[in-house]
C-alpha cells in the first residue's frame, strides 16, 4: 500500500486536498441477520478473469468475476503507477477476499457466498462509475446477493 508520507510532491499534496466523504455509522438499508445473508465482493484493485479485457483507464467499466475463480486465473491491471502489488501477488485476499468469505460461509457466520464478485477500476470518478453499479445492483438482486464487502484500492 502506498503511504501518504512516502509519496513525493506534488502528488502528496494533490492528494491531501482530495474532498473525502464521511458517512453515517448506521446501516443504509435492513436485511436478515448476518447467518443469512448472501455476500457479494466489490473490489476497486483492476482485477479480471485472465483473458478477460485489461483495463485500460477510468472509463468506471467493471468486470464480473466468476465465485469459483481460482487465484492464479484473476489478473490484476490497476493502472495506477503508486500502487503496490506484493500483497496481491502474495494472497489475492487483500484485494479479493474470496478465501475468507468462502470460510465465514462454510463455519455458519455468513449464509452464502455470491456466484458472481465484481472489479472496477481504482481512482476512477464516481460519477464515472454509475451506470455500472446500476447494472451490478441488478446482477445482484438476480443473484439475490443482500450483502456486499466494498473493497477499495
Amino acid at each position: 500500500m502506498a503511504r501518504l508520507d512516502q509519496m513525493p510532491e506534488p502528488m502528496r499534496s494533490h492528494l491531501k486536498k482530495l474532498p473525502c466523504p464521511s458517512f453515517d455509522k448506521h446501516s443504509w438499508v435492513s436485511g436478515p441477520e448476518l447467518r443469512k445473508r448472501r455476500v457479494a465482493i466489490i473490489s476497486t484493485a483492476g482485477l479480471h478473469r485472465r483473458g478477460d479485457r485489461p483495463f485500460e483507464g477510468m472509463t468506471g467499466d467493471y468486470r464480473v468475476i466468476p465465485g469459483d475463480i481460482s487465484a492464479r486465473d484473476l489478473v490484476m491491471t490497476h493502472i495506477s503507477t503508486n500502487f503496490d502489488r506484493t500483497g496481491f501477488q502474495q494472497d489475492w485476499n487483500v484485494v479479493f477476499p474470496l478465501d475468507r468469505l468462502k470460510e465465514l460461509a462454510a463455519n455458519g457466520t455468513i449464509g452464502s457466498v455470491a456466484a458472481y464478485h465484481y472489479s472496477f477500476m481504482g481512482a476512477t470518478d464516481p460519477a464515472a462509475m454509475e451506470s455500472g453499479i446500476r447494472d451490478i445492483a441488478g446482477f445482484l438482486k438476480g443473484d439475490r446477493v443482500d450483502a456486499a464487502i466494498l473493497v477499495p484500492v
